[in-house]
């Protein structure tokens, strides 16, 4: 069974900064692709960074500069920096096997997600 733990959540005002970590379990195969996903209220799930097994990386737009995925073995972070109200969602991360030469930001492209962890921007 395939599990993806989430953690690093919390408050900070505008201009700080939270670094996330997701730890997955049970993936045997080491093809595996994994990303940052957020979602605000009333809004749709974004892709924020993600990474493949071979570092090769994707950011959206508004995080480029601000926030880093990196990864080591089955634990992906998420360094994020300048942190700004926009920046207030859940965050989850995904997982899924495979090859890209881009790592995917589309929630279609993972099947295994963990459940989120809370990140709050505010003064």
């Amino acid at each position: 069974q395939v599990q993806l733990v989430e953690s690093g959540g919390g408050s900070v005002q505008p201009g700080g900064s939270l670094r996330l970590s997701c730890v997955v379990s049970g993936l045997t195969n080491g093809n595996y692709y994994m990303g940052w996903f957020r979602q605000a209220p009333g809004k749709e799930r974004e892709g924020v960074a993600s990474i493949t097994n071979y570092d090769k990386t994707s950011y959206a737009d508004p995080v480029k500069g601000r926030f880093t995925v990196s990864r080591n073995n089955a634990q992906m972070y998420l360094e994020m920096r300048n942190l700004k109200p926009e920046d207030t969602a859940m965050y989850y991360c995904a997982a899924d096997v495979g090859y890209w030469r881009a790592p995917p930001l589309s929630a279609s492209d993972y099947i295994y997600w963990g459940q989120g962890t809370q990140v709050t921007v505010s003064s």
